[in-house]
C-alpha cells in the first residue's frame, strides 16, 4: 500500500510547483498580446510613442518570460520522479500534447522572442510586427497543449483502458483535443490572461500618472489596456459560465462542492451566496442564500436541478461494488491473459475500474468487502467541499471587481480625465495582485476539485505516486518552496526595478538596444 503522507506530500509538492508557476503564466498571455495591439498601433500610424510603449513592455514581458520558463521546466520533470504510476497509466495520451507543447515553447515560441528582443533595428516593421503577433499565438499555442493534456485529466477522451498492459491507449487524438472541458478551458484561461495582463499595464501606467512621470506613454498604455480589460473581462465571465456548464455535466461532484450543496433539493433551487461548509458533519453550519438562483446559473431555467453530494455519494457506492469485479478479473488477467471468463467479466464492467481501485485503498485485496468499507471509499469521490467552495466564489468576486473596474476606467479615460482621478489611478495599482490571486484561485478551484482523481472516474490519486519515503518528500517540498520563492524574489526584484527605471527617454540607450530619437512626443513625456 502506498503511504497517505506520501501522496499528500506528493500532492503538496505539485501543487506548490505549480501554483508558483501559474503566476507567470497569465501575464505572459496577457502582455503579448497587448505588445502586438500597441506595435500594430505604431505600424499603422506611424507614431513612434507606440514603438517605445511596445519596447517597454516588452522588457517586462521578457523578465515574465524568462522566469515563467525557469519555473515550468521542473514541472514536466516531476511527473516521473513523484508520479511515476501517473505517467505510467496516461503516458500513450499525455505525453502527445506535452511533446507538443515543449517544441511550441521552446523552438516556436522561444525563437520568436528572441527575434521580437533584438529584431527592432534588424527587421523591417512589417516583419518585426509579424514575429511579434507569431509570439502572440505561440504564447496561446503552448498553453492550448497543456491544457488539453489537463483536461484528459478533468473529463478522459480518446482513450481506452487496456486489461493486459495495465495503460490507457490513445485511440482518437481529435476526441482527445475537441474534448469539450479543453475547449472551454483554453479559451477561458487565455481571456484570464488577457484580463491580468490588462490590469498589469494599467496598474503600472497609473503608478506613472500619479508621479506624473512618461504621461503621454502612460496614458496611451492605460487606455489600451483599460479598454482590452473591458472587453476580456465579459469574455472571461461569459467563459467562465460556460466551462460551469462542462463541469455540472462531467464532474458534478466539483459542482456540488462549489454549491455547498449537501442535500438533493428541488427546482428551483437556491444558490449558497456565503456559507461555511462541514466536511466533518456533511452539512453547511452556516448559509446565505439567494432563493431559485442557483437552477439559473447552472441549468439556465427554474426547472432545472443538479444532484446533491448525498445523492452523489448514493451513485457512487454503486459503481464501487460495480468496479469490484472489474479489479479482480485483472488480477486474473494478470496471471493468466488467455482467461476469456475474466476478460468477459473486466469488458462487463470497465466503465466502473477507477471505482474498484478507489476501494482498494480500505480493502486492497478486495476479498471480504464490507459495507463500511464502500461507504468511506464513495465519501472519498466528494472533493474537499470548504476550499472549492470559497475559491470559487473568492475567482468570481474578484473577476466581477475587475469588470467593474475596467468599466470606470475606460468611461474616465475616453473623456481623458482619467490622470485628474488620484483615487482610480491608486485603485488602479492596488488591483495589480486581483487577477493573479483570482487565477490562482480558479487552478485550486479546476485541480482541488477534480479529487480523488488524477483521472477522473478512472485512475484515483492514492494510486498515482511514485514509492518515495516521506523524508525524501519533505526534503524535496522543501527544497522547491525554497526555490519558487528565489524565483519570486528575483521576479518582483527586476520588475520594480525595471519599473521604477520606465521607459527609455531621449538621450538615452533604449530598451532594445540602439538610441532613441529625440522627438517632440519624447519631450512631451513628462507632461
Amino acid at each position: 500500500m502506498i503511504n497517505g503522507t506520501v501522496v499528500d506530500l506528493s500532492r503538496a509538492q505539485f501543487a506548490t510547483t505549480a501554483l508558483y508557476h501559474f503566476l507567470f503564466v497569465p501575464l505572459t498571455l496577457g502582455l503579448s498580446f497587448l505588445l502586438a495591439a500597441m506595435e500594430t498601433v505604431y505600424v499603422t500610424t506611424g507614431n513612434a510613442i507606440y514603438k517605445d510603449m511596445a519596447r517597454f513592455w516588452g522588457k517586462l514581458f521578457m523578465i515574465n518570460f524568462a522566469l515563467g520558463v525557469a519555473t515550468g521546466l521542473t514541472m514536466e520533470f516531476e511527473f516521473g520522479t513523484n508520479w511515476s504510476f501517473y505517467s505510467s497509466f496516461v503516458g500513450d495520451i499525455f505525453g502527445a500534447p506535452l511533446a507538443i507543447e515543449g517544441l511550441m515553447a521552446f523552438f516556436m515560441e522561444s525563437t520568436f522572442v528572441g527575434l521580437m528582443v533584438f529584431g527592432w533595428e534588424r527587421l523591417s516593421k512589417g516583419r518585426h510586427l509579424a514575429v511579434t503577433w507569431l509570439v502572440a499565438f505561440g504564447s496561446s499555442l503552448s498553453a492550448l497543449w497543456i491544457l488539453v493534456g489537463n483536461s484528459f485529466m478533468q473529463d478522459p477522451h480518446g482513450a481506452v483502458f487496456d486489461p493486459f498492459t495495465m495503460r490507457l491507449q490513445l485511440i482518437s487524438f481529435s476526441k482527445l483535443i475537441f474534448n469539450a472541458d479543453a475547449q472551454s478551458k483554453f479559451v477561458h484561461t487565455v481571456v484570464a490572461g488577457y484580463v491580468t495582463g490588462a490590469i498589469f499595464v494599467a496598474g503600472v501606467s497609473a503608478y506613472y500618472l500619479l508621479r506624473k512621470r512618461h504621461v503621454a506613454l502612460a496614458k496611451r498604455s492605460f487606455r489600451m489596456a483599460v479598454l482590452f480589460g473591458v472587453l476580456a473581462s465579459i469574455g472571461v465571465i461569459t467563459l467562465g459560465d460556460a466551462l460551469g456548464l462542462v463541469d455540472a455535466r462531467v464532474q458534478p461532484t466539483k459542482l456540488a462542492a462549489m454549491e455547498g450543496l449537501w442535500k438533493q433539493q428541488s427546482a428551483p433551487m437556491p444558490f449558497n451566496l456565503i456559507a461555511f461548509p462541514s466536511q466533518s458533519e456533511q452539512k453547511n453550519l452556516f448559509a446565505l442564500q439567494v432563493p431559485d438562483l442557483l437552477s439559473l446559473l447552472v441549468t439556465h431555467s427554474l426547472t432545472g436541478t443538479v444532484p446533491g453530494i448525498d445523492v452523489l455519494e448514493r451513485r457512487a457506492e454503486r459503481k464501487i461494488e460495480l468496479g469490484i469485479p472489474a479489479v479482480r478479473a485483472l488480477h486474473v488477467l494478470a496471471r493468466d491473459p488467455t482467461n476469456a471468463a475474466a476478460l468477459a467479466q473486466f469488458d462487463a464492467h470497465r466503465k466502473d475500474l477507477g471505482y474498484g481501485f478507489l476501494l482498494q485503498r480500505y480493502a486492497p485485496t478486495l476479498r471480504h468487502v464490507t459495507p463500511a468499507e464502500v461507504k468511506a471509499a464513495a465519501r472519498d469521490t466528494i472533493p474537499e467541499v470548504a476550499a472549492v467552495f470559497w475559491a470559487f466564489r473568492v475567482m468570481v468576486g474578484l473577476g466581477l471587481l475587475m469588470l467593474t473596474y475596467f468599466v470606470l476606467a475606460t468611461l474616465y479615460s475616453l473623456r481623458n480625465t482619467v490622470q485628474d482621478k488620484e483615487w482610480l489611478l491608486k485603485a488602479s495599482v492596488w488591483m495589480i495582485p486581483a487577477p493573479f490571486l483570482a487565477n490562482e484561485c480558479g487552478w485550486v478551484l479546476a485541480e482541488l476539485g477534480r479529487q480523488p482523481w488524477t483521472v477522473f472516474d478512472v485512475l484515483p490519486t492514492w494510486m498515482s505516486v511514485s514509492t518515495h519515503s516521506v523524508s525524501y518528500m519533505i526534503f524535496s517540498l522543501i527544497g522547491f518552496a525554497v526555490l519558487y520563492m528565489i524565483f519570486i524574489v528575483i521576479e518582483l526584484y527586476l520588475m520594480v526595478r525595471a519599473i521604477r527605471l520606465g521607459p527609455t527617454e531621449p538621450g538615452r540607450p533604449s530598451l532594445a538596444g540602439g538610441a532613441v530619437p529625440v522627438g517632440a512626443y519624447g519631450r512631451r513625456w513628462e507632461g
